[in-house]
């Protein structure tokens, strides 16, 4: 193969990346429905693709281009959705922020990143006041609600003229917490969402014409994946500001209703608790995906029963490695026929994954002992952001990546869940790292230690306990660490309860043991 022909290979593999989804699926079915709204609005793939043209062509006007970052904050809407389809056309960067954040939260973020532009929904315009003036890279800042159309009308419909994106070009850096500590910048790369939304399409199986809703905010690469599914594929996805069971059973009972879902368990049992759930139509869903947290027997059986569709669970350092197991529709049936064991399952590895279980050295475990899962794909991240030694402690060998999960494989190959090798709490399906709340209450000066751990939770998976131990003679109380945590961290991260205590558990050289802790039990040890 000479080289002429080489570089047009890589050129069309190049042009038919993530960014070039959305004007192949304009051309081939224009006038089908891409994006619903919960007001019923609908815009086909000739008009979203003409809206994103316009934003992209808006903003290479003012500078922005291969290797500008433009940070997203807003709850999921068809404007932030097209934000980010355009930031991709100019071969730009784009770095969602969690909507739940509190400012210093985002100053946090926004410093690191050093975005150019920062798009917003209206309902943070208070808490961003001032932001351009203390984030000194921010040349402009866009309300999605109020001056955005303004910004469409300065940009052509034509496609961006900007140069394509290499594969290893940064298409999203993905905070993994907004920390007031060290927050870590994953950087995520065009091939990797291109590969990561491909493998999808293959461990999912959507079709043209399904009508899907993700309850994953865009914000989430599992958020932006299945949108992307649908750019990508031609099939329409309901757009909602955030997810509420009575409008999702709504688009489930409708005449033209839902076929496909992704949820969180605690999203499917709120659902079926809407008054007049057990009555509505379910037979057009034909599938519901889910995961953070696995799916209990009962719940199972009781919406497989009234919803008779196949099921999907898929498990995944998402960020950092995207989907690294999945458990099937075929899975699920055999749980609902009795074996029941395989709920508790994260399933086999996903479509393109390799999957190891290792030791701390990363040597291989036998079957059925615990170990690290470690995983190889191409739907891997380029490593942390000015973080070397952090990139270099989660990948080992030839491109291992470590997410620090641990697991057995049971003899028919199954996966099962025994842990965290870190110390990261998942509730409801957000990540929680417990450094960054120990790093709010030691500002309380009579606050002399804390450990955060998870708590078991029927509902929630997992709930936030903090251990805290006072200063001698000092008097806190619950509620004024409820307010300091509020005031610093999003609301899903503030500790549903603080156990005082006169002492913590340590080994031999004063290290507080927090696997103890998550044992502990309040009535036993409080002060």
């Amino acid at each position: 193969m000479t080289a002429r022909t080489s570089e047009r290979r890589a050129g069309f593999e190049v042009r038919r990346g993530i960014q070039e989804f959305l004007p192949l699926s304009a051309r081939r079915s224009p006038d089908s429905v891409c994006m619903e709204l919960p007001d019923g609005t609908r815009f086909t793939f000739e008009a979203t693709n003409a809206r994103v043209n316009r934003l992209a062509n808006a903003l290479a006007e003012d500078g922005i281009g291969h290797g500008s970052r433009v940070a997203l904050m807003g709850v999921d809407s068809h404007r932030y959705f097209e934000a980010c389809m355009a930031i991709m056309k100019l071969s730009a960067t784009m770095v969602p922020l969690n909507f739940r954040l509190r400012r210093r939260e985002v100053d946090t973020l926004l410093a690191k990143a050093e975005p150019a532009v920062l798009l917003h929904s209206d309902r943070y315009t208070e808490l961003l006041e001032g932001i351009a003036e203390s984030q000194p890279t921010l040349r402009q800042v866009i309300c999605f609600e109020d001056g955005y159309e303004d910004v469409l009308t300065r940009g052509a419909e034509t496609e961006p003229s900007n140069p394509r994106p290499d594969e290893n070009d940064i298409a999203a850096l993905a905070f993994t917490s907004g920390t007031t500590g060290l927050p870590k910048g994953v950087q995520q790369s065009f091939g990797m969402l291109t590969r990561l939304v491909s493998n999808n399409c293959i461990d999912y199986g959507p079709r043209s014409d399904d009508f899907w809703y993700c309850a994953s905010p865009l914000f989430h690469v599992a958020g932006l994946a299945f949108p992307m599914m649908g750019i990508a594929l031609g099939y329409r996805s309901l757009i909602l500001p955030q997810f509420g069971a009575e409008t999702v059973l709504r688009h489930i009972d409708r005449e033209d209703g839902l076929t496909a879902v992704f949820l969180v368990p605690t999203m499917i049992a709120s659902v079926l608790g809407v008054p007049g759930a057990r009555e509505a139509d379910w037979s057009r869903l034909r599938l519901i995906s889910y995961g953070s947290a696995p799916m209990s027997p009962a719940l199972l059986t009781d919406v497989m029963n009234l919803a008779g569709c196949d099921f999907l669970n898929c498990f995944g350092a998402g960020t950092e490695a995207g989907s690294q197991t999945t458990l099937g529709p075929g899975e699920h049936r055999r749980a609902l026929a009795g074996a029941t064991h395989l709920l508790g399952s994260i399933g086999k590895p996903a479509f393109g994954v390799e999957l190891r279980l290792c030791d701390f050295d990363g040597n291989d475990v036998p079957r059925g002992e615990v170990g690290e899962i470690v995983t190889r794909s191409t739907t891997v991240m380029n490593g942390y952001l000015d973080m070397p030694e952090e990139t270099d402690r989660v990948f080992i060998g030839d491109g291992w990546f470590r997410g620090g999960d641990l697991a057995y494989m049971d003899d028919e190959g199954y996966l099962f869940l025994k842990g965290r090798s870190k110390d990261m709490i998942i509730r409801g399906g957000e990540n929680i790292y417990p450094v960054e709340i120990e790093h709010v209450l030691a500002e309380d000066p009579r606050i002399e230690y804390s450990a955060v751990v998870g708590v078991e939770d029927e509902h929630w998976g997992q709930t936030v306990r903090a251990w805290v131990l006072p200063v001698a003679g000092a008097t806190i109380t619950a509620d004024e660490l409820t307010e300091l945590c509020t005031r610093n961290l999003a609301k899903y991260k503030v500790p549903d309860e603080f156990v005082f205590v006169d002492d913590l558990p340590r080994n031999a050289s004063g290290k507080v043991l927090k696997r103890t802790l998550v044992t502990w039990e309040p009535a036993e040890h409080a002060r």
